[in-house]
């Protein structure tokens, strides 16, 4: 579970990454920002789905919070 966790976060980073790049590229405006929407677009996916897949790990037994 830790695995999959990590890789959704990297993905996310890898997103947000990418849109980064598509801003800064030396490509016409329409194609910069459509590329950067499109990045900014699957981080906001990206992180919808690792939030509810950490709610519904929790909610099934499969991650336990720490008694901090």
């Amino acid at each position: 579970m830790k695995f999959a966790i990590l890789a959704l976060l990297a993905a996310v980073f890898g997103a947000l990454a990418a849109a980064g790049v598509a801003l800064l590229g030396r490509r016409d405006a329409a194609t910069r920002d459509r590329r950067m929407a499109r990045a900014l677009a699957w981080r906001i996916g990206l992180s919808i789905a690792l939030f509810l897949g950490v709610l519904l790990a929790w909610q099934l037994g499969w991650i336990t919070p720490n008694a901090v």
